[in-house]
């Protein structure tokens, strides 16, 4: 009898623990993260740069309303992207030390300025602190006849490095990165 109720007491607790400790999950991130790098071949492990960022979509919108020109954007959706130069470079023409900064962009009608800022785990560009800038480098606007609907970027590779390529809808922005 004290074996049966030991064992009924026994199994009580471990279906109240298993039902306590169930974890909640949330739906799907509508702005999903993805990571660029350079060299993008995977087989090529000793990389220069990458970056980590998130990915709004239009849905409807348009590109000003999401990335308002003339205003500091987190470049991207969620928390600003973080770069990581594994090397030294020259980013748009400005001495870089290796490290990880975080991302920011200022669109603008003709170009967009691209900052590298100190300040890691931003959430958006909320508490963006210019004070902690490492470089700022104007980028001319580019343009291409198809739309992308998710603001995307990757490595196109040049003489000397790589052009960092932002893109949305018909926007793009290459930075050139010298390695």
């Amino acid at each position: 009898m004290k074996k049966l109720i030991l064992l009924t007491t026994c199994m009580f607790a471990l279906l109240l623990t298993t039902v306590s400790t169930a974890q909640d999950f949330s739906g799907i991130d509508k702005s999903p993260m993805d990571m660029a790098a350079f060299p993008s071949d995977y087989k090529i492990a000793d990389k220069a740069v990458r970056i980590i960022y998130s990915r709004p979509q239009l849905k409807g919108r348009s590109m000003a309303e999401l990335a308002p020109a003339e205003k500091v954007w987190r470049t991207g959706a969620n928390e600003a992207p973080e770069i990581t130069f594994y090397k030294d470079v020259k980013f748009g023409g400005k001495d870089i030390k290796a490290g990880t900064y975080a991302l920011f962009t200022i669109p603008g009608e003709k170009e967009w300025t691209v900052i590298l800022n100190k300040n890691l785990n931003q959430w958006g560009s909320y508490f963006y602190d210019e004070s902690a800038d490492v470089a700022r480098v104007k980028i001319p606007n580019g343009s291409d006849a198809a739309s992308l609907e998710e603001f995307s970027i990757a490595f196109k590779e040049v003489e000397g490095g790589a052009h960092m390529v932002m893109g949305w809808d018909k926007t793009r922005v290459a930075v050139p990165i010298e390695i």
